[in-house]
């Protein structure tokens, strides 16, 4: 457990699931440290980081957990749902397979973690010629499941932020209702903290 930091308003256990190979490491270390890997990753149990957003003035930091999509780290990986505020749960929009396995991910959503936020994040989005999963299909999708959607490209640097963005605003609106507060989400006010890298990015043209 993390120790608490006064300044934080929030806490959230986020997780990102989904298939091996559909780019969760990347998509992580694009947002976290604004990197992209050459080469795959292969995470071995989880990975873990940590951002701080701020969203319609409320300070929320995200303790991000990568899961492994490998068979075999299934029963690693179970016991890190335990706890979570929030999921994205991720496919290769090159790779129909992936996409069909959304639904086995969302069952384990279920059986371990019970009424969470999802987020259903199509990534790999750079090339429309290698596109094998059509938009339209993962939108309809994501509405039969009550999920938001979102098209992302981690190697690209597209939607990467708005994926976290996201989910913060889904897990911020969850709470405030468990508490029996009224919460409306401000778009323009959401903005990342403490992160300079992301300046140097955008002005050097190398991310959006």
């Amino acid at each position: 457990m993390l120790p608490f930091d006064s300044n934080d308003q929030h806490i959230f256990k986020l997780l990102i699931i989904g298939d091996s190979g559909v780019g969760k490491s990347s998509l992580l270390l694009r947002y976290a440290d604004c990197k992209f890997p050459q080469q795959h990753l292969i995470t071995i149990g989880v990975d873990f980081k940590i951002r701080t957003v701020t969203i319609n003035g409320e300070r929320v930091k995200l303790q991000i957990w990568d899961t492994a999509g490998q068979e075999r780290f299934r029963l690693i990986t179970s016991s890190y749902y335990r706890g979570a505020h929030g999921v994205v749960v991720m496919y290769d929009v090159t790779c129909l397979r992936s996409f069909n396995h959304v639904k086995h991910w969302l069952e384990e959503v279920e059986s371990n973690c019970g009424e969470v936020c999802r987020l259903l994040v199509g990534n790999k989005n750079d090339n429309p010629q290698l596109k094998k999963v059509p938009s339209r299909d993962a939108k309809r999708f994501a509405d039969r499941y009550g999920m938001e959607f979102i098209e992302t490209s981690a190697k690209e640097c597209f939607n990467v932020e708005k994926v976290f963005t996201t989910i913060a605003r889904l897990m911020l609106g969850q709470k405030a209702r468990e508490q029996g507060r009224e919460w409306v989400y401000v778009e323009d006010e959401s903005i990342i903290l403490n992160d300079p890298r992301i300046e140097d990015i955008r002005k050097q043209g190398l991310c959006c």
